[in-house]
């Protein structure tokens, strides 16, 4: 990977950090995405050369392709793009406030859509590259209080597996990395206290949600391997593919 080009959304913290780091690990020149300017520039300041930020909101739909040439222009060409940029909103579905929807959907899968469709002609007219959106288990099995995080993210799923048929004859391949619980601030924003890290493992039963069966929480740093691989030489013949990260939570659902 060692010279190679990657873009990564949401890089600002948790998942996405973990991956921009990773990814420098393995000498890739990565373009840092997020809204947060202060944790961009930090992560450039431990990784000098190697990452580059760029400060923009997946909301405004419109920048995204100048901001894919603006990229390509200060970088080279993009041979790898991560998508992990995303929003949760909590609530009933008959209660949720319509602004709530429209913004997780305007992030999870307008923003998506559009970022995504910018790197991907590019990568068609070359003729190479690789993709893979940071999803989630919700995508799979219905949630409470999570309806439109899980639909938005059931939408980024099936788009990223249809843009993958799309591409294969290109010799680019699109994935979905589906983590379950992660010890990141989204996850923690569920949470009252340390002791809640337990209950997310044990289950709960008044909600019809299974607890982990390996009995731990995700790190960052495990769901950015998968992303990595997936990204790879090494997964070169995987495509469309939805690999489940959370500890058997979804009991292979």
């Amino acid at each position: 990977m060692k010279g190679r080009i990657a873009l990564v959304s949401g890089a600002a913290q948790g998942i996405g950090a973990a991956v921009v780091s990773a990814l420098c690990a393995h000498g890739v020149r990565v373009a840092a995405l997020d809204m947060a300017r202060a944790p961009l520039e930090a992560l450039a300041a431990t990784f000098p050369g190697l990452v580059t930020p760029y400060v923009a909101d997946l909301r405004q739909h419109q920048a995204l392709e100048a901001l894919v040439d603006e990229v390509e222009r200060e970088l080279g060409p993009v041979d790898m793009l991560v998508n992990v940029a995303g929003i949760l909103r909590m609530g009933n579905l008959c209660d949720l406030d319509a602004q709530d929807w429209d913004d997780i959907f305007a992030v999870n899968v307008h923003g998506l859509f559009h970022l995504t469709r910018a790197v991907a002609k590019r990568m068609r007219a070359r003729r190479q590259g690789s993709i893979v959106t940071v999803g989630s288990n919700a995508a799979k099995v219905p949630r409470m209080q999570m309806g439109a995080y899980a639909a938005s993210k059931a939408a980024a799923l099936h788009f990223t597996k249809c843009l993958g048929l799309e591409l294969a004859s290109h010799g680019i391949r699109c994935n979905i990395v589906s983590p379950g619980s992660t010890d990141t601030a989204m996850q923690r924003q569920l949470w009252q206290s340390e002791d809640d890290a337990l209950k997310v493992i044990a289950g709960n039963l008044e909600s019809y949600r299974t607890g982990i069966p390996l009995q731990r929480i995700a790190s960052p740093e495990d769901i950015a391997a998968a992303v990595l691989f997936l990204l790879s030489n090494e997964a070169r013949h995987i495509t469309m593919h939805d690999l489940c990260v959370d500890g058997g939570a979804t009991l292979g659902a």
